[in-house]
């Protein structure tokens, strides 16, 4: 008896395996007749200032954080500044205006970083210390001093 309940849950663990199978192949088809391929949402990524980036999107997308914790290190452990991954220069290009035609902060759910990290619930801790939009004037004292004593080590 115990083997003909077993085999009657595994048809029917499988009957609605399929019926799920053929459920989602039915909605991912009207998607696509709809021209969309998916429910999920997907992030509004704004356009860069530039014809084109230091480094192709695809990758940029998938390597940005490496890049840029390179740089960081760079420049806080050799003193190098203003490299090809500078975060200065993403924040140049990728910099959002708001409706006072003013770059928006990281505060904005329209800033270039929030777009992506929002939607990948990453938190962003660059911010924490460097300006999230383009800024003129030179660096508080405390940054100059660190960075000397960094040089100097």
């Amino acid at each position: 008896m115990a083997r003909r309940r077993s085999f009657a849950t595994i048809a029917a663990t499988i009957v609605v395996a399929l019926f799920s199978l053929a459920r989602l192949a039915a909605v991912s088809a009207a998607g696509e007749e709809e021209g969309t391929s998916s429910r999920v949402s997907t992030p509004d990524i704004p356009a860069g200032r530039g014809e084109f980036c230091v480094e192709d999107t695809e990758f940029m997308r998938r390597n940005h954080m490496n890049l840029l914790m390179h740089q960081r290190d760079d420049t806080m452990l050799e003193g190098i500044r203003g490299g090809k991954h500078s975060l200065k220069e993403c924040i140049e290009c990728h910099a959002v205006e708001g409706p006072d035609a003013m770059a928006v902060t990281v505060s904005s759910p329209k800033h270039f970083c929030r777009s992506c990290h929002d939607y990948a619930a990453v938190k962003i801790d660059c911010f924490d210390c460097h300006a999230s939009r383009p800024e003129d004037g030179a660096l508080p004292d405390d940054h100059i001093e660190t960075l000397s004593r960094a040089a100097r080590e």
